[in-house]
Formats: C-alpha cells, sequence, structure tokens
C-alpha cells in the first residue's frame, strides 16, 4: 500500500511504505515465514524487510527466554529508526513500550492487534498458542487489553520452532486445542498466538468453520494503516 502525500503544487503523490517486521527470537525459519505473511497480505507498494537478532533463543516460550531476547529487539529497533512503521511478530509485548519512546513511526504488537481484530468478529474468542508456559504471559497481556472477560487461551504443547515446521502431528494437537476451544468456552474466533503459526488461518478457518485470525497478519495490516494514516496527517 502507498502512503499518499500532498506536493507543494496541490497533486497527491504515492510514497512507498516501509516497513520492518522484527522476529524477536533467533529462528530464521520463523522469520522467513513472517516475510511470506507480509508478502501475502500487504499492498505491492510496501516495502518490508523482516529481520531477527542473531544471538536471540530460538525459541521464546519461557521468562527467560524474553528477558534474554527482549534487549537484542530492542537494539534492532534502534539500528532502523527511519521505517515507517513496526511490527513485533511475536506474541507478547517484547519491546513494545521501549520502540514506542524512540521511534517516531507506529510499532504494532501481534497480541493486542489480533485481539482488536477478534473483536469486531465474536463475543467470545480464543487463543491457540504454543507451549504451557506462554500461557501465563498471554493471560497478563489480556488483562492489560480488557479482554480477560472474553478471551480464553489454550496451548497446543507444539513448540515454536516445530510449529514453523511442518507435519500432520501439528496439524491435530491445533485441531484439538481450538475444538477445545469451542466445546469448552464457546469460542466464536479463534487467534493463533505464535509467529510460528503464522500462514496457517485460512486452512484452519475452512476446517473449524469459523473465523480465524493470524496475528501476525493481524498486526501487518493494522501497521501498513497507521502508517497511511500518519503520512496523510504530515504537513505539506
Amino acid at each position: 500500500m502507498s502512503t499518499l502525500v500532498q506536493t507543494r503544487a496541490g497533486t497527491v503523490a504515492a510514497k512507498p511504505c516501509r516497513l520492518l517486521v522484527v522476529n524477536p527470537n533467533g529462528n530464521p525459519a520463523v522469520t522467513d515465514l513472517v516475510r511470506a505473511s507480509a508478502q501475502r497480505v500487504l499492498g505491492p507498494d510496501t516495502r518490508v524487510e523482516a529481520i531477527n537478532p542473531a544471538d536471540s533463543p530460538r525459541s521464546i516460550e519461557t521468562p527467560e527466554h524474553r528477558r534474554l531476547a527482549e534487549p537484542l529487539a530492542i537494539e534492532l529497533l534502534s539500528q532502523h529508526a527511519d521505517y515507517d512503521a513496526y511490527v513485533m511478530a511475536c506474541f507478547d509485548d517484547i519491546a513494545l513500550a521501549a520502540g514506542r519512546r524512540f521511534l517516531r513511526g507506529p510499532v504494532v504488537g501481534a497480541a493486542e492487534a489480533a485481539v482488536a481484530a477478534a473483536r469486531f468478529l465474536a463475543d467470545r474468542f480464543a487463543i491457540v498458542t504454543t507451549v504451557e508456559t506462554m500461557v501465563p504471559g498471554i493471560h497478563k497481556l489480556l488483562a492489560g487489553l480488557g479482554a480477560t472477560e472474553r478471551c480464553t487461551v489454550h496451548a497446543t504443547g507444539v513448540g515454536v520452532a516445530a510449529a514453523a515446521g511442518d507435519g500432520a502431528a501439528v496439524d491435530r494437537s491445533i485441531d484439538e486445542a481450538i475444538a477445545r476451544a469451542c466445546r469448552d468456552d464457546g469460542a466464536e474466533a479463534i487467534i493463533l498466538g505464535s509467529g510460528g503459526l503464522t500462514g496457517r488461518a485460512g486452512a484452519l478457518a475452512e476446517r473449524h468453520g469459523l473465523p480465524v485470525i493470524d496475528s501476525i497478519e493481524a498486526a501487518l495490516v493494522m501497521a501498513e494503516a497507521m502508517a497511511q494514516m500518519q503520512a496523510r496527517q504530515q504537513p505539506a
């Protein structure tokens, strides 16, 4: 999507949007998935760079992983301060507050973008994530977003690295978690709560017959829209 800017002659010109996507873990396979999602959902004029810290944990699944990963993600953001918008491609609030303090463009997190989208689609919804150790942190996020009364969380038992791969066992675990959320919690929509799960929403929605929100795609689309809105507010 091109952002629109007012020229001195009073005409409107297209300016390509530059979007940086940071995968906070150190797994290039997840970064490749995120890059593919960006190419799938963003406008043709949006220029995307997807990166990850080389020395970060390959999965962010515990508080210790987060402690190690966050300063590396912040450092990457500080080295790329000239983008129009930023996406943190992790179902967590890693580096969001810090990035918003020193970056001019909007910094969008996957969890908050996906929850915002789910509120438009359903009264009750559920997050399907990777491993059980992620669940307490996601509950904390939901409390901060005021969504605890409408949203539940289910772990698949599949780690981030395994989720970024493929295979029937991964699909079965995701299907079982979605079925539990619908049966036990009355979920009317599902959020995929991990960067390793990006790219699966369409097939899952078809199999289960309900909306499935890819949290990375939601963040990408929101970041692109926010960059466009911000560009329209720039003085001529």
